[in-house]
């Protein structure tokens, strides 16, 4: 059956060769740097201001027509910068893999919105929004998505205060700001 989709199909699909990172060093220069090819792996990283044309010239000229995720990392205390926002891109028709890595500094991280590219892009931007902190500039409608409005922090931060309390909400709060007894 592998042979009748082409030489080197596999079904849980196959990693980019250094072809891609190849075309996307050429068309964006050094705004695309730490080629790796990790366990068979292919990933590249890219500076933020370009994911949205490289998103774009994955989509429209390489032939990557998924985003199948999109999440936060924080790296605080191990390395800077402390954030990276981590793509994974799928092309369906070669049945290729991409790994995109963002790096973002500070502790305010923002990062333009795939949104305009992928509709997907919506809830995954929303729930790294929520779990840590990143923002995406341009998002229709960046707003908690797993957590309710008047929850505090960005629990996924490895800086987070777990013990803090929070507002209670639903059955017997006393208000948007009630405390736990």
């Amino acid at each position: 059956m592998s042979e009748a989709r082409g030489p080197g199909f596999s079904a849980r699909g196959s990693w980019a060769g250094p072809e891609v990172a190849a075309a996307l060093r050429d068309r964006f220069g050094d705004a695309v740097w730490g080629e790796a090819d990790a366990h068979g792996e292919r990933e590249v990283s890219v500076r933020r201001e370009v994911l949205p044309a490289l998103a774009r010239f994955l989509r429209d000229e390489l032939g990557f027509d998924m985003l199948l995720d999109l999440c936060g990392v924080d790296y605080l205390g191990v390395r800077e910068p402390r954030f990276e926002v981590v793509c994974h891109f799928y092309g369906l028709a070669a049945n290729r893999r991409l790994r995109v890595r963002v790096p973002l500094a500070g502790d305010a991280p923002e990062l333009p919105t795939l949104t305009g590219l992928w509709k997907a892009a919506d809830w995954m931007e929303r729930e790294a929004w929520d779990l840590y902190g990143i923002r995406f500039a341009g998002h229709p409608d960046l707003r908690r998505l797993l957590l309710y409005d008047s929850f505090k922090g960005h629990p996924l931060r490895k800086d987070y205060r777990m013990k803090e309390r929070q507002p209670l909400i639903g059955p017997g709060a006393r208000g948007e700001e009630a405390s736990r007894a």
